[in-house]
């Protein structure tokens, strides 16, 4: 039997959290002259979970976010690490978490999956800042939400 060393506590094993996930579809648009995405189209993919997130996830849609909220998320930082290419027709997911919400800020992740493949074709880490609409000037991201993020679902 395997003795730990005295005063060390045992760690727990750590359960990967649930993240969201939505369904991309690489349309013919998508592409670039090699015939595989286009690298820009990835941040738009990343909107796009975005916004599937906040209404299948979180229960809001964001344009209603930001007309009824009055707060919006713009992005202030973004790094996307390619480990293969898309190319047409591929069916993927978008895994979507959140594993850091600030006081004004949100992280997210974003993970580019293609069945039966273990390795994302591509991961983003982005981080956005809660704005007040009317004067786009950063704000506190609203406990409300900030409680909803924090969500299993979320993380």
């Amino acid at each position: 039997s395997l003795s730990r060393r005295p005063g060390r506590r045992r760690r727990r094993a750590r359960l990967p959290p649930m993240a969201f996930r939505t369904p991309l579809h690489v349309r013919w648009g998508d592409l670039d002259p090699a015939g595989i995405v286009y690298y820009p189209r990835f941040m738009h993919f990343c909107h796009v979970a975005m916004e599937e997130f906040f209404r299948d996830a979180i229960g809001i849609d964001y344009p209603k976010l930001l007309r009824e909220h009055r707060i919006g998320f713009p992005v202030v930082h973004l790094e996307t690490e390619y480990h293969r290419p898309l190319r047409y027709g591929d069916e993927t997911e978008i895994e979507v978490s959140i594993p850091r919400v600030g006081g004004s800020s949100v992280s997210w992740r974003y993970r580019f999956l293609h069945r039966d493949i273990e390795r994302p074709a591509a991961e983003s880490r982005i981080v956005t800042v809660c704005v007040a609409m009317d004067s786009f000037q950063k704000t506190a991201v609203p406990e409300w939400l900030a409680d909803l993020f924090r969500s299993p679902i979320a993380r």
